[in-house]
């Protein structure tokens, strides 16, 4: 059967558009790069002076807390945004344990924290993002509640001990501390056992050809 002049041709369904990448110098990205650049700025304030001066610990202090504080924003465009790239996924994660590792290392050489906290919370740290690469061929492992949660503890516990505290404020900062290690310790062994098992989910997937 013949169209006449006036019917619609025939169209061929389109394909979707995709989305272009976004791109490096977006609100997202400036802020990750922002907190990296003050990792090198809250050091130098913790440790000003002696690294023992309550002002200079103040200021020390706001540095860390504008850090954590854009760590929650900068995720929370990027995704709200559309505005994951790849710069972002690699410099967040090590953006936030630079600063937390500064935080924790600078504490403990000048001796306001046990070196077993600090060793035990960048132990934690590096072994979960090293397992991340051990099931990434097979699997991503989603970030937990409890792992949220932990990082929250830290943040807050790390800050109460950059403050120059005395009292029951110097006590609620060791409560805050032994919380966020035992979150540490409990969200990676959870993790472990999440690795252990999508891992060999993703080997069994394997061998059956799927």
């Amino acid at each position: 059967m013949t169209k006449g002049p006036g019917a619609p041709a025939a169209t061929r369904p389109t394909p979707a558009a995709v989305p272009p990448e976004p791109g490096l110098w977006n609100i997202a990205n400036v802020l990750t790069m922002f907190r990296l650049l003050l990792v090198p700025v809250f050091v130098a304030l913790l440790f000003a002076d002696g690294g023992h001066d309550p002002k200079w610990r103040a200021f020390a202090w706001a540095a860390f807390a504008v850090a954590m504080i854009t760590d929650v924003f900068d995720g929370a465009l990027a995704r709200s945004k559309g505005l994951i790239t790849d710069f972002g996924r690699i410099a967040d994660p090590i953006a936030d344990k630079a600063i937390m590792g500064a935080g924790l290392i600078g504490l403990s050489i000048l001796g306001d924290l046990p070196w077993w906290v600090t060793a035990v919370i960048l132990a934690r740290e590096l072994g979960i993002t090293l397992m991340r690469f051990w099931v990434i061929r097979y699997a991503v492992i989603p970030a937990s509640r409890g792992g949220k949660l932990k990082t929250l503890t830290q943040g807050i516990a790390v800050g109460m001990y950059v403050l120059v505290l005395t009292g029951p404020l110097a006590t609620g900062r060791a409560v805050m501390m032994a919380i966020a290690v035992v979150l540490t310790v409990g969200t990676g062994l959870d993790y472990v056992v999440q690795a252990i098992r999508l891992r060999r989910e993703g080997i069994a997937r394997e061998r059956r050809g799927e």
